[in-house]
C-alpha cells in the first residue's frame, strides 16, 4: 500500500473516531439530570401544580418545600386557599411572597381567580372587571406573570353569542390593562357549554389581544364535536398554560395532548390539578414520572 494511501486511511479512521466521540460528548451534554434519573433530553414544557385540591391547605412555605422535593418547577396559587396570596396583602407582604419564590427553585407562574364575566348584570360585570384589575396588580407585585380567569356557563335569559362576545370584550379590556403590568390573562376552558372549544375560540376571536390566551383544562368535552385534534387546533396557538387531571385516567388522551403541545411549540407549564392526598410528594413524583414517560423522556 502506498504511504499516502495509508495516511489517508489512518486519518479517515481517526476522524471517524473523533466525530463519534464528539457526538457522544454532545449527547451527554444534552442529557439533563432529573430527580429520578437522567432524561434523554430536556423537556420543552415545564411541570407544576395548581393548589386547587392538592395544596389548598398548604402555606406558601409548604408549597415551595413540596414542589422542590418533587422537582415541580412552578405553581399556580388558586384564590381562597391557605397560602393567603390575596389582594388584601400589604406592600410589604407582597414583597415577602415575591422573595420567597425568588429565593427558591419554584416559580410562582400564576394566580388563579374565579372571575368569569358572563353575568347579564352590567353593574356586577363592572365590579368583576375592576376586581380583576386589582388581581392583576397583585400578580405583578408578587412576581407572577399571569392570572387565570374563566367562563362559567351561559345565563339562560341571554343569547349565547351575546354572552360570548361580552366575555371576549371583557378579556380585551383586561388584556389592555394587563399589558401595562406585563401580566397575561389566561382563560380556563371551563363551564357548562362555555367549555366547548368552538365557544372558547369565539371568545378568543372577540378578545383578539396578545396578552389574552387559553388555559387548556383537559376536560372530557375536548373530545366532543369533530374530536380532540379538531378542537385542539382551534386554539393551539393561544394556549398559555395547561391544567391536567390524574394522568392515569384512560378516558382522556393525555399522551396525545402532550404530543400535540410539543408539535405546536408549547413551552409553558403543565399543571397538576389533582386530588389531595396524605402522601403528596410521593404522588407528585409519580405524576411527574408519568408526565415525562408520556413524552418519551424517561
Amino acid at each position: 500500500m502506498k504511504p499516502h494511501r495509508r495516511h489517508f486511511l489512518r486519518n479517515l479512521t481517526l476522524g471517524s473516531v473523533a466525530a463519534s466521540l464528539t457526538r457522544l460528548t454532545l449527547n451527554a451534554a444534552e442529557a439533563k439530570a432529573g430527580a429520578d434519573g437522567f432524561l434523554l433530553k430536556p423537556p420543552s414544557m415545564k411541570i407544576g401544580m395548581v393548589t386547587y385540591q392538592l395544596g389548598q391547605d398548604w402555606t406558601v412555605e409548604t408549597i415551595i418545600k413540596n414542589c422542590e422535593a418533587a422537582a415541580f418547577q412552578g405553581v399556580e396559587l388558586r384564590t381562597s386557599h391557605k397560602h393567603g396570596v390575596e389582594v388584601t396583602l400589604s406592600t410589604e407582604e407582597r414583597e415577602r411572597i415575591k422573595n420567597l419564590f425568588k429565593e427558591s427553585a419554584v416559580e410562582l407562574m400564576g394566580l388563579g381567580s374565579a372571575f368569569d364575566y358572563h353575568t347579564p348584570d352590567a353593574d356586577k360585570l363592572k365590579r368583576d372587571i375592576a376586581a380583576s384589575k386589582e388581581y392583576i396588580k397583585l400578580a405583578h407585585d408578587v412576581g407572577a406573570p399571569g392570572i387565570k380567569v374563566r367562563p362559567n356557563g351561559f345565563p339562560k335569559e341571554v343569547d349565547k353569542d351575546k354572552t360570548l362576545e361580552q366575555i371576549g370584550r371583557s378579556l380585551r379590556e383586561l388584556g389592555d390593562f394587563g399589558e401595562r403590568y406585563g401580566i397575561q390573562i389566561r382563560l380556563e376552558v371551563h363551564g357548562t357549554g362555555t367549555s366547548l372549544l368552538p365557544n372558547i375560540k369565539r371568545i378568543m376571536d372577540v378578545a383578539d389581544h396578545k396578552m389574552v390566551g387559553v388555559c387548556w383544562n383537559s376536560n372530557q368535552t375536548d373530545l366532543e364535536g369533530e374530536g380532540f385534534d379538531a378542537n385542539f387546533d382551534m386554539v393551539k396557538n393561544k394556549i398559555l398554560t395547561v391544567h391536567m387531571r390524574d394522568l392515569y385516567l384512560q378516558e382522556y388522551p393525555f399522551r396525545r395532548l402532550l404530543n400535540r403541545l410539543a408539535e405546536s411549540g408549547f413551552a409553558g407549564y403543565c399543571l397538576a390539578e389533582i386530588p389531595a392526598t396524605t402522601d403528596p410528594v410521593r404522588v407528585m413524583k409519580y405524576f411527574r414520572a408519568l408526565w415525562l414517560a408520556y413524552q418519551n423522556l424517561l
